[in-house]
């Protein structure tokens, strides 16, 4: 298991602004004076694996010898020997803080740059393992983006790791949802196409789309309408 700390987070006013849909910068001072409160309670931090892909048949594959069941991630993991499972949290004082908030719009505002925050630190770790084991394009899945994949694979998720909270202060509960909030965890693999769970998600509106929708894709990995 290896553990990243003292990441570099850059939060950018526009950014933040665009994730709000504030094209003409009406909050643009607020944001301002929240991203330098957000710049000193963010503790960017991640843990992952080079771990190796085992077994597979039909909606099953191994990892490290951890089953996971998901018929669109055992697909796209057909050839592939090494993989890197994954879990990034940014802490919670950002949460904290934003709940001390009795201005609920500040409270929304906190929580969007702690989302922009989060995709930062995930992007990082994404250019590191890049670098790091001389990888050309990877893609992810996250557990509970997808109805194939859903978020009971936590629990074999965590278990590749060792005591997660003690490493990183975070944890699963009973409903399998991370704390702090601003965590999440993955499996990044190697592609020669890039994929996205957003591909296979028909859901509209979402302003976390990475992808439009394929419907086409359903096919290829066998998903009932």
């Amino acid at each position: 298991m290896k553990l990243l700390e003292n990441i570099p987070v850059h939060l950018d006013l526009e950014e933040v602004l665009k994730q709000l849909g504030d094209k003409e910068g009406k909050h643009a001072g607020v944001i301002h004076e929240l991203l330098g409160i957000a710049n000193s309670l963010i503790k960017p931090r991640a843990i992952y694996e080079v771990s190796y892909v085992g077994d597979q048949n039909g909606d099953t594959v191994y990892i490290d010898g951890v089953k996971f069941t998901s018929r669109i991630l055992r697909t796209n993991l057909d050839g592939v020997g090494r993989v890197f499972p994954y879990i990034v949290t940014i802490g919670k004082e950002l949460e904290n803080k934003a709940a001390s908030f009795d201005d609920l719009l500040k409270q929304f505002f906190i929580e969007t740059i702690g989302d922009v925050a989060l995709r930062s630190t995930v992007k990082y770790l994404e250019d590191y393992l890049k670098k790091r084991y001389l990888l050309g394009q990877l893609s992810r899945m996250n557990p509970g983006s997808l109805k194939d994949w859903p978020i009971e694979q936590q629990t074999p998720l965590f278990s590749i790791f060792r005591d997660v909270e003690k490493i990183i202060g975070v944890r699963l509960t009973d409903s399998l949802l991370m704390v702090p909030r601003k965590s999440v965890s993955g499996i990044f693999f190697p592609t020669e196409v890039e994929f996205s769970s957003c591909q296979l998600c028909p859901r509209e509106g979402c302003k976390y789309r990475r992808a439009p929708y394929d419907k086409g894709l359903k096919e290829k990995y066998g998903i009932e309408e």
